[in-house]
């Protein structure tokens, strides 16, 4: 399908770098021989449309054995999304789910109150020499939502809509965009989803939301004549129509936004909330430790250990 059907290949960019609100150069750090790189929340930004939190994990090589093991930790009033373009997370949470989830695939979870979760590299990828490379990020969740009951949902590759047309290939991850709906179930306006471009092939953004942002994954695009490398996240001026083209190897980007909340949010350790008393409640929850007797529980399968709360 023609997905943009009024864009002439080559045209130029019909905006000034200056459409550019906010660049962002994420902050990396070794968790273990393990590199993550986080882009939201930045010094400058904090959110974009409900994307609070954005963290690129790998990419990573593990000898056979190894693994990533995050032990069972708490959330509350967020969605996350774990995307993996290599390798495979075992996630395990309080609501029951028990789901392997391997590349191009969504896992969604939604704190709402209050959720455990864990995510570990699979036995099976264990058995031999592997890689991990993926996305994690956060959706604050609305104000109406933030005590809803917890629940996860998991979509395979193949449920997830893709529009390619001359190059580009955009895989909808989560919620609307070029006339298409992921299945996921949101609780405000959103879109987020995975795209690669031939060389010199081009992308408009969506013009019918409030908030845009571009991650750089690989490869290298131009916006206005100035080339923005790999790990490097942009944030576009709202109502501007922004189109961006791939370097001469290509690019594959994470294009994100939406709605802009109706306030900003408090982000603590994991919990993110309207209130700071929302906060200290599940700080207070979470150290109890009373699992399935108040807000929170620990996952069903991964009840051995958990991550305590920090002092």
């Amino acid at each position: 399908m023609s997905w943009n059907p009024a864009l002439e290949p080559g045209c130029p960019d019909a905006v000034g770098v200056d459409a550019i609100e906010t660049l962002i150069v994420p902050r990396a750090r070794d968790i273990g021989g393990f590199e993550v790189r986080r882009a939201l929340p930045a010094p400058k930004r904090q959110m974009v449309g409900p994307f609070i939190f954005f963290d690129q994990a790998g990419p990573a090589e593990l000898l056979t054995g190894q693994g990533i093991d995050i032990r069972p930790h708490p959330h509350i009033g967020l969605g996350t999304v774990t995307y993996l373009y290599r390798g495979d997370f075992h996630h395990r949470d309080s609501t029951g789910a028990d789901q392997v989830i391997r590349p191009g695939a969504l896992n969604w979870m939604v704190a709402g109150r209050g959720v455990s979760h864990s995510e570990r590299t699979s036995a099976a990828a264990r058995g031999g020499p592997h890689g991990l490379f993926g996305i994690q990020t956060w959706l604050a969740l609305p104000e109406s939502h933030e005590d809803i009951a917890p629940m996860f949902e998991h979509h395979d590759k193949a449920a997830l809509p893709v529009i390619a047309d001359r190059g580009v290939s955009v895989r909808l991850i989560l919620g609307t965009a070029y006339g298409e709906r992921a299945p996921a179930t949101l609780f405000s306006e959103a879109f987020y989803a995975d795209v690669t471009l031939d060389p010199g092939c081009r992308l408009p953004l969506p013009d019918d939301h409030e908030d845009r942002g571009i991650y750089v994954v690989d490869g290298a695009i131009s916006v206005a004549g100035q080339a923005f490398e790999a790990g490097r996240m942009m944030v576009f001026r709202p109502g501007d129509r922004i189109t961006v083209a791939a370097g001469e190897r290509g690019a594959r980007l994470m294009i994100l936004g939406g709605a802009t909340l109706g306030g900003p949010r408090y982000i603590w350790w994991n919990f993110v909330a309207s209130s700071k008393e929302r906060i200290e409640e599940a700080k207070a929850a979470w150290r109890a430790g009373n699992w399935g007797q108040g807000r929170f529980d620990l996952p069903v399968g991964d009840r051995d250990e958990h991550i305590p709360l920090p002092e």
